[in-house]
């Protein structure tokens, strides 16, 4: 994302796909739901682990 997340850690995981996206912060384990839209707006990069 193109933020960081309050927690400072700046990966995310995708765990669903769809109209909404589901994605976890890799540092807390938060996660959050974003329509799809509104992800592609935020979205800085994608990475493959």
């Amino acid at each position: 994302m193109k933020k960081a997340h309050p927690c400072g850690h700046n990966e995310w995981e995708i765990t669903r796909l769809g109209a909404d996206i589901k994605i976890k912060c890799l540092g807390c384990g938060r996660s959050i739901m974003l329509p799809r839209i509104e992800f592609n707006k935020k979205i800085k990069k994608i990475v493959k682990l």
